[in-house]
């Protein structure tokens, strides 16, 4: 199977890739930025193009025409909810859904959109693929406005689709201002760790391969045009992550964490069922401790990334 990943310049696309090669997959990746280094890029090695979505959406499709993927699969985002409140949250709409509407206006290939379980808003139960969405951020706006699309397109033109929303992940590769690489990379430096709002807010976790293999799980057995959520079984506060952190790194609580206000529009907990893909022969296979783990042998593999800053930098 010949294979075209959108984004995969970043962390999850770049797990992606890995796991379709190992399986004997064709795959080529494009994504906004460079290539990025060894530390990041994990020394997994595929053809990779640097372009961007929203402003060099021609010289993507000129590589989509030469490759004839028989699946694209779509990690390409401008993410980020906090910051999605912002004076330039209209890159959010420019990526998240212009971009990609002129996209598959020229595609007939199978899209995998990698959605976002954000789009339910906060929630006291894990909720299905069924439930009434209710997105909170310019963010979360903009990842349902194509989802909508997409489904009214798969309706109406017959365009080949589905639509995978996952939680949150956790995966070796990522970038430094995610919670658990910064808690980690925080508590071996001996570095303040900024837990806003006292982190009662509840987020479910997954590392990124048990996503890959959703991914590919979806392409092999899923229903055409059908939405999977997926994710672990129950959420967690950001306050025990930081907690199985700071156990994984020897860090101390009391020196290591301080209470920062909440960030804006946080959500208080985000659950989803995932029962509709676990139909499919799907299940997590690795816990979030063991997850932790890998993302702490990876920042011990590379030193330097102890030096780098750990503060999140808005790139459009």
């Amino acid at each position: 199977m010949k294979i075209l990943i959108l984004g995969a310049g970043g962390c999850f696309g770049q797990n992606l890739a890995d796991y379709a090669i190992k399986e004997g997959h064709r795959v080529i990746g494009i994504g906004r930025s460079p290539k990025k280094p060894k530390c990041f890029s994990l020394g997994i090695e595929f053809p990779y193009y640097p372009y961007h979505i929203a402003f060099e959406l021609d010289y993507i499709l000129e590589k989509i025409r030469y490759f004839k993927p028989d699946v694209i699969v779509n990690y390409a985002a401008q993410g980020e909810g906090a910051a999605s409140w912002g004076k330039d949250n209209w890159r959010f709409y420019n990526t998240n859904v212009t971009a990609l509407v002129k996209l598959v206006a020229n595609i007939d290939c199978h899209f995998i959109q990698i959605g976002s379980s954000e789009v339910y808003g906060s929630v006291n139960t894990p909720v299905n693929e069924q439930a009434l969405t209710n997105p909170t951020s310019p963010y979360s706006v903009s990842k349902l406005a194509f989802d909508q699309h997409l489904v009214a397109m798969h309706h109406i033109k017959g365009l080949p689709m589905n639509i995978i929303r996952p939680s949150n992940c956790i995966v070796e590769g990522q970038q430094l201002h995610r919670i658990v690489p910064k808690s980690l990379i925080s508590a071996l430096t001996r570095r303040k760790i900024p837990l806003h709002g006292g982190g009662v807010a509840r987020k479910s976790y997954l590392h990124a391969t048990d996503l890959s293999r959703a991914v590919m799980t979806v392409i092999k057995s899923g229903g055409m045009g059908e939405i999977y959520n997926v994710g672990p079984d129950k959420p967690t506060a950001i306050a025990d992550l930081v907690r199985m952190c700071l156990i994984a790194s020897g860090g101390s609580w009391d020196e290591l964490v301080e209470v920062s206000p909440e960030r804006t529009g946080q959500d208080s907990c985000y659950s989803i069922s995932s029962e509709k893909v676990k139909a499919l022969g799907w299940r997590q296979e690795i816990s979030l401790p063991d997850g932790i783990e890998l993302v702490l042998k990876w920042v011990k593999a590379y030193p330097e990334l102890l030096e780098m800053d750990t503060s999140f930098v808005m790139r459009a």
